[in-house]
């Protein structure tokens, strides 16, 4: 009769989880789950974007037994870790849990894992000593940790995934306009796209851009259609990710942050000045808050590359950058758009928040083993600059993409660009149908020169940049 009464009891939990919020990252658990040679799994990500709920919900739904033990909350926990014997570790969580951690049927969560180094090194003796115990470990700050820790952890013994706001397409998801994503996902290029689905999938990605992936904002527009009580949940959001900056080092740095926080937000897409951002500090004072930001993965950056064969990580100038912040909704709260400017809000603020999209878009959709990072071009001189708003690697070419938020807008950066490096393709992200020139031609100045450049041109909507890496071009 007990057996029979926990498997109702966890049937109608299972269902309760199911009716919830689906994220990408479940299918990447599961396949975690299932791999042969498996290693305790780290996901990385910032505060409130769904990592402890996304865990859970797996646990749950795949496991006969899911145990947490939280790192931050209870600081009675730390002492468990104070050694490098999984099996005296899960003794302790099983005894202070009251639950049974068994190898195989258990999904042991540490939540918080920053909070103790000696906690994310004994995940190593895991790996060793326990390989068929599924163990992963969530954190907010563990770039923070990783930099500063003083204990040596073995390369290979730990795997890492990122977690991110709801993508577009999660978010169409979660609001039920699944017909939308199974038109989108089995559009070809070649083919026309519908008219009538291109506008109704614009007025979701105001929507969005309005909103944002942050979970508990998704949520509460589910549940009240109330785009002011969308608003109250990004301003508590954002006042708690402000707290955090006390976790973060000196009180002049905190007050830097907060400098940096504001400024990224009215300079979306912008290369980064550090004189704009806080005049009373020194350079490096300002480059150090701005990647403990990085760190906490509050903001993105694109960095400034020459590469233009892959590997697009080489020829990259760390000192020169563009921001961006983690999540969309919090930046058009922070701007300080209101629900009325809903129908304008893609083109306004000067187009900033498609660029912001589109980069959301590339991490947000990478492998989630991949801690994705974000490129740019640019050229600087005293006649002219010309700068490319990303160049992004697929497969073996690398291609630049303008962004645009409305149907046109001047290409004459890229023109350049194809003209200097004697590119073949070139993409466009805007809000208009897509398009495929293949063989534009247009006449480039080059210094006392004149060049004629012939290249493959695609033009797409913005919302098919969560599509981009899968797409034939």
């Amino acid at each position: 009769m007990f057996l029979l009464f926990k498997k109702i009891i966890l049937f109608l939990v299972k269902l309760q989880h199911h009716n919830k919020m689906k994220r990408k990252i479940n299918n990447f658990l599961v396949e975690w789950k299932d791999l042969k040679k498996r290693k305790p799994l780290i996901i990385r990500g910032a505060r409130q974007v769904g990592k402890s709920y996304s865990i859970e919900q797996f646990g749950i739904e795949n496991f006969d037994n899911f145990v947490k033990i939280d790192l931050e909350y209870n600081k009675k926990n730390l002492e468990i870790f104070n050694k490098n014997n999984p099996q005296l570790i899960t003794t302790e969580i099983a005894a202070l849990t009251g639950k049974s951690i068994i190898a195989g049927k258990t999904l042991l969560f540490i939540d918080e894992i920053h909070v103790s180094p000696q906690a994310i090194v004994s995940l190593t003796y895991f790996a060793e000593e326990m390989p068929d115990l599924h163990v992963i470990a969530a954190s907010s700050f563990l770039d923070h940790t990783l930099n500063e820790i003083q204990y040596s952890i073995p390369a290979g013994r730990i795997e890492f995934a990122y977690m991110h706001p709801l993508s577009f397409y999660e978010f169409l998801e979660a609001i039920g306009q699944k017909g939308l994503i199974d038109y989108i996902q089995n559009y070809n290029l070649q083919n026309e796209f519908s008219l009538a689905v291109h506008n109704s999938i614009l007025e979701f990605l105001r929507l969005y851009f309005f909103i944002g992936g942050m979970p508990e904002a998704v949520q509460t527009y589910i549940d009240t259609k109330d785009l002011l009580q969308v608003q109250r949940v990004h301003a508590g959001i954002l006042t708690s990710l402000q707290f955090d900056f006390a976790k973060y080092g000196t009180r002049k740095q905190q007050e830097i942050m907060q400098s940096v926080f504001g400024y990224v937000a009215n300079n979306l897409g912008n290369k980064v000045k550090y004189v704009n951002i806080d005049r009373n500090s020194s350079s490096s004072q300002i480059k150090k808050s701005i990647l403990k930001l990085e760190m906490s993965r509050i903001i993105l950056l694109a960095r400034k590359t020459k590469s233009t064969k892959p590997p697009i990580n080489q020829q990259v100038d760390n000192d020169v950058f563009k921001s961006y912040f983690f999540d969309i909704g919090l930046s058009s709260y922070l701007i300080g758009f209101k629900y009325s400017d809903l129908k304008n809000l893609i083109t306004d603020f000067k187009g900033s928040l498609a660029e912001q999209f589109v980069a959301q878009e590339f991490v947000a959709n990478a492998d989630f083993f991949e801690d994705k990072k974000l490129y740019y071009w640019l050229r600087e001189n005293k006649s002219s600059n010309a700068e490319i708003d990303f160049l992004y690697q697929k497969g073996n070419k690398i291609l630049p993409i303008e962004v645009k938020s409305g149907k046109s807008g001047s290409l004459k950066s890229l023109h350049v660009f194809m003209a200097k490096k004697n590119r073949d393709m070139a993409v466009r992200f805007n809000i208009d149908l897509p398009k495929i020139n293949e063989k534009l031609t247009v006449k480039v100045s080059l210094k006392s020169s004149v060049k004629k450049v012939e290249y493959k041109f695609i033009s797409l909507p913005l919302y098919l940049a969560d599509l981009f890496d899968e797409m034939k071009l």
